[in-house]
């Protein structure tokens, strides 16, 4: 009977919500939990120093947030003023845990946890009361406020262990350690890049093996660090990891020789260390080792996916510059034909090549890259605009690509006055490049997500099979060169051919001209406009057979286009371009408010798009702005985002990065279903888009209305 009362007694002491005892204060309760002041004994004795602690219990699902947060949140702060006989209170933070959702990540506890504080007092053997305000904030799918208030006497007498010490020290043990000799500790650590630093590389050494490592980093204030992508040895006690970096607005400089706090967390083992990174000189050694059989897989994705590039819509302007050709071909020689086929094929190899080094050298230099992205640069619009209004000139017969001096001689002496001469098939399959990276196409973004997030070979790999594929029509006409010398002989019915196409171009070069008004503003814009539009006129003033003017004409086509490339780099890439219009229906971008928009039930259907993405611009027409798809997107309970991407974002690229993605289209729906949300293909169709947001909802498919 007495053993039966003293576990009874023991209980009802331990009881949620209880009575005050002498090391444990009542519970302070709310719907959402109950936190209340405990003591490791049962009365203060002799030492300045006594073992306190802050119990959180939380209902189930909810979560109050450790001392760093991460992407929201904020901490308990306990002011302990009011107290007597307390000198200062030191706070100590248990290993938290990540929560990760809709891209967000924050770190903190769920169901329970206590918070070890050192109390210190002014006078050790008097009594001790404490006095707490506790404001904190507990979180599930919407986030409730909340302040404590507590208060806890411990008397005067011998410090005897109470029934919350194993409770104390239970938590406490999971107290990152610091200093020497950890169990678990980064050895070294580096900071990618230089002013534009987007990640931190790191080595965890262990004395046992790892399990599943975890990394919270605080660094300068206003950065944010996401979840570490890192790799284990085979001896299981060394793991090299990368973690991604979104820098504050502003650019907030580089995160070399600054120094942060690194927690790493690994089971029970954590510890913490104050460090600073040194910039790194090499590639990151934290991507996951891939297998040689996923390796061909993403290739051959790689080649699969630059062959259907020459379908895409941006590659048309190429496609007409590749049937004149074709059609200039007609009665000629099978070798000629076969040379001209692999010049272009050699232009597009090049250019992909050179592609995959900028993208490497970026990557080393710490930079965010995506498929496309040069198409956000001013200059680069510019300068595509003059090309393309000067190949448009070429095929109105407006100037002739002459070979200087003895090459052109031998070209002329070997029949080559019909073509444009090996250069100039070069230079076709290097055009066909620059004007299909911004289109993106099925198996394309796989292969180039793949790329950019493995390491240099990987890159140029993945870019050499895409320059394959998008070669792979010119080496067709290279090994079969009797398809172009059949084809009827070159005519008068060439010319009208040429014209038209000409014009296919010169609307080329206007849609550049319309996306630079987007990013520069409408006057810079035509500006630009009509200093291509004197490139013309300079080149019909320098024809042939125009008496007097030809000098005349290639001056001001000169200056023309010295002053749209002049315009572009006055104007600069900045954020004063126009603004962007989007349907009533559409919200411009606003990750944050995703979660608390799926919190309340709605389905989010996000959109990134940029004028210069033509893929973006037909799944706009053919499927977004279709009756159907607009009337599911403009109904109830749906929010429709719209991320524009034609002016340099790092808060849409960290974005992309968080699907593993680089370029767009890129489209995705949250819903109660779907909180972490579900990525679109690259080419969408109606059925694509309304059974994703039917999954989102969690509801049955409904049956589109016709």
């Amino acid at each position: 009977m007495a053993v039966f009362l003293g576990l009874a007694a023991l209980a009802l002491s331990a009881a949620w919500p209880g009575e005050a005892r002498a090391a444990a204060s009542q519970w302070w309760t709310n719907e959402h939990g109950a936190v209340r002041l405990i003591a490791a004994s049962n009365a203060v004795g002799d030492d300045r120093t006594l073992r306190l602690g802050i119990h959180f219990r939380m209902n189930e699902r909810w979560k109050i947030y450790w001392r760093s947060p991460g992407d929201a949140g904020f901490p308990p702060q306990p002011d302990w003023s009011g107290s007597e006989n307390l000198d200062k209170a030191a706070l100590s933070w248990p290993a938290p845990e990540r929560f990760s959702v809709i891209g967000l990540e924050t770190l903190g506890y769920g169901d329970e946890v206590v918070l070890p504080v050192d109390a210190t007092l002014v006078e050790p053997g008097s009594p001790l009361l404490i006095q707490a305000k506790i404001p904190y904030l507990t979180c599930d799918d919407v986030c409730v406020p909340y302040v404590a208030d507590l208060a806890l006497r411990l008397p005067r007498g011998a410090a005897t262990s109470s029934v919350e010490t194993a409770l104390i020290e239970r938590f406490a043990a999971l107290v990152p350690r610091s200093g020497p000799d950890l169990p678990i500790r980064v050895a070294s650590l580096s900071a990618v890049g230089g002013d534009v630093t987007r990640a931190l590389e790191l080595t965890i050494a262990a004395d046992a093996p790892l399990s599943r490592p975890d990394i919270y980093v605080e660094g300068p204030e206003g950065w944010g660090f996401g979840p570490p992508d890192y790799r284990i040895d085979p001896d299981g006690k060394t793991a090299f990891a990368r973690i991604a970096a979104l820098a504050p607005p502003k650019g907030g400089g580089s995160l070399a020789g600054r120094e942060m706090i690194l927690t790493v967390v690994d089971g029970v083992r954590a510890s913490e260390q104050a460090l600073t990174p040194t910039a790194a000189q090499t590639a990151s050694p934290a991507a996951a080792p891939v297998s040689e059989r996923a390796l061909w897989l993403v290739l051959l994705l790689a080649v699969a996916g630059g062959l259907i590039l020459n379908l895409m819509p941006c590659v048309l302007p190429v496609l007409s510059l590749k049937l004149v050709s074709a059609m200039g071909h007609g009665g000629g020689d099978r070798r000629e034909v076969r040379t001209g086929f692999l010049a272009s094929a050699a232009g597009i190899l090049v250019s992909f090549l050179v592609l995959a080094t900028g993208v490497a050298g970026l990557r080393l230099a710490g930079e965010s890259v995506g498929w496309g992205v040069q198409f956000q640069q001013p200059v680069f619009l510019v300068f595509m605009a003059i090309v393309v209004t000067l190949f448009s000139a070429n095929l109105f017969g407006l100037f002739e690509i002459r070979l200087p001096g003895r090459v052109s001689d031998m070209a002329a002496a070997a029949g080559g006055q019909r073509n444009k001469g090996v250069p100039g098939h070069f230079l076709t399959g290097v055009f066909a490049t620059l004007l299909a990276t911004p289109c993106s196409a099925p198996f394309l973004g796989t292969a180039v997500s793949f790329a950019l997030s493995r390491g240099s070979a990987e890159i140029y790999a993945v870019f050499l099979c895409l320059g394959i594929g998008l070669a792979l029509p010119y080496l067709a006409g290279a090994a079969f060169p009797g398809i172009a010398t059949r084809m009827p002989r070159p005519g008068p019915w060439m010319a009208t051919l040429r014209r038209g196409l000409g014009i296919l171009l010169l609307g080329t070069a206007i849609w550049l001209v319309t996306v630079l008004a987007v990013q520069l503003g409408t006057r810079s814009a035509v500006a630009v406009a009509a200093a291509l539009a004197a490139l013309l006129l300079g080149l019909v003033l320098a024809r042939p057979g125009v008496e007097r003017t030809p000098r005349l004409g290639r001056g001001l086509a000169g200056i023309a286009g010295a002053a749209a490339l002049a315009i572009a780099i006055w104007s600069g890439p900045g954020p004063g371009g126009a603004t962007v219009s989007v349907p009533a229906h559409w919200k411009p971008f606003d990750r944050q408010a995703i979660a608390s928009a799926v919190a309340s039930g709605a389905v989010v259907f996000v959109d990134v798009t940029a004028d210069w993405c033509i893929t973006c611009q037909v799944n706009k027409a053919l499927v977004l702005n279709n009756e159907t798809v607009r009337g599911r997107l403009a109904g109830d309970g749906v929010v429709a985002m719209v991320a524009d991407w034609t002016r340099p974002s790092d808060e849409i690229g960290a974005y992309l990065k968080s699907f593993g993605r680089f370029g767009i289209p890129f489209n995705a729906v949250y819903g109660p279903a779907r909180p972490n949300g579900e990525p679109l293909p690259e080419l969408l169709t109606e059925t694509a888009v309304l059974e994703a947001m039917d999954r989102a909802a969690g509801g049955p498919p409904r049956i589109a209305e016709r």
